[in-house]
């Protein structure tokens, strides 16, 4: 995700003629994008995505969880 902002912002700069950007080529201009699709291929590809999603989903069960227990009472496990 940082690729991506880093490439806009790049791109606004190049487009608009500031700073040093100007005079850059627009193969480093537009290098920021490349390097974004390479994460986002390797993470699909390492299961980096898929680990995380899971994780999220698991720390939202687990939320849930302690939020039932401490409404019906009952002190909520502590993770460690």
């Amino acid at each position: 995700m940082y690729f991506l902002g880093i490439g806009l912002v790049l791109l606004l700069m190049k487009y608009l003629e500031l700073g040093p950007v100007a005079a850059w080529s627009w193969w480093t201009v537009l290098a920021p994008f490349a390097l974004a699709a390479l994460w986002w291929a390797w993470a699909d590809w390492s299961g980096y995505t898929k680990k995380k999603a899971m994780e999220k989903m698991q720390q939202r069960k687990q939320d849930r969880i302690n939020k039932n227990r401490t409404a019906m009472g009952i002190a909520p496990k502590k993770r460690g």
